[in-house]
């Protein structure tokens, strides 16, 4: 059974950093696979960054994120800089049908 299990949200204010963390159970999951999507109150979800493509990011979010993984670890990380407001949501992980539960990321202005 895989799991998909994210940690790193909180509340911060406007121009600080995150670090988000998403570890697969199981060692042989393809954490490539894995991408970072975020839903904000009343909106869709939606991708925020992938590996696809050399990276992938939401136009939103390009320059002030980083997608990357540690495949020892099975985990994968999306560095997040320069907050805006804008950015507050639930922040999930997904990938091949599995999806975490969700970290709640909170930008204060």
């Amino acid at each position: 059974q895989v799991q998909l299990v994210e940690s790193g949200g909180g509340l911060v204010q406007a121009g600080e950093s995150l670090r988000l963390s998403c570890t697969a159970s199981g060692s042989m999951f393809p954490i490539y696979n894995i991408g970072w999507y975020r839903q904000a109150p009343g909106k869709q979800r939606e991708l925020v960054a992938g590996f696809t493509s050399g990276g992938r990011y939401a136009d939103s979010v390009k320059g002030r994120f980083t997608i990357s993984g540690d495949r020892a670890k099975n985990t994968v990380y999306l560095q997040m800089n320069s907050l805006k407001p804008e950015d507050t949501a639930v922040y999930y992980c997904g990938g091949l049908s599995y999806w975490g539960k969700g970290t709640l990321v909170t930008v204060s202005s």
